[in-house]
């Protein structure tokens, strides 16, 4: 089949180059990190910065080297995965810096709430691999406070703090490949 000049064009994750992770500090002293190991994306324009972002990730993926940890991450006390599979993201603008940086605003929805975050968005470019996929990447991190999306649960210490910080630091890496 031929493709025409009018067949629009989007960009959708490869996920064998990509990956969604978090960082959250444990005990005060260090941080634990995680990934989700299922999701998916996609842009809905040739032109990137012009397209609607979106990603969806399973809540149940969530994988942070520790299977008790990853087992009280996916129950009610945080992510509920059962009652909630599915975590997602959809842009809601995407602003140029300069000719590497963006801004990516949008609404991030856990657990049924929704809430914009601003994520900081490098454009690693666009190559061609040896099998003629034309392909985008992007690294992302951005912040956000895990209580905001009712993820609530903690521990008080003894000695002061508590045993997860409220602060989530999220950071992916992403490549896209177009799609006709």
């Amino acid at each position: 089949m031929e493709k025409t000049n009018n067949t629009p064009v989007k960009w959708v994750l490869d996920p064998s180059h990509s990956e969604l992770t978090f960082k959250v500090k444990h005990l005060m002293i260090s941080n634990v990190k995680g990934e989700f190991r299922n999701f998916t994306a996609e842009i809905d324009n040739e032109d990137f910065a012009k397209g609607l972002v979106k990603v969806s990730a399973e809540t149940s993926s969530i994988f942070t080297n520790n299977t008790d940890r990853d087992n009280h991450l996916k129950s009610a006390d945080f992510f509920d995965a059962e009652l909630h599979p599915t975590m997602t993201f959809v842009s809601t603008g995407f602003s140029k810096v300069d000719d590497a940086e963006y801004k990516l605003k949008g609404i991030l929805t856990i657990k049924g709430v929704s809430k914009e975050v601003t994520l900081e968005v490098d454009f690693g470019g666009l190559n061609s691999d040896p099998w003629g996929n034309v392909k985008l990447g992007f690294s992302f991190e951005g912040k956000i406070n895990r209580k905001d999306w009712g993820l609530n649960w903690n521990a008080a210490l003894e000695t002061g703090g508590v045993l997860v910080s409220d602060e989530v630091k999220l950071v992916g890496e992403v490549q896209f490949v177009k799609q006709a």
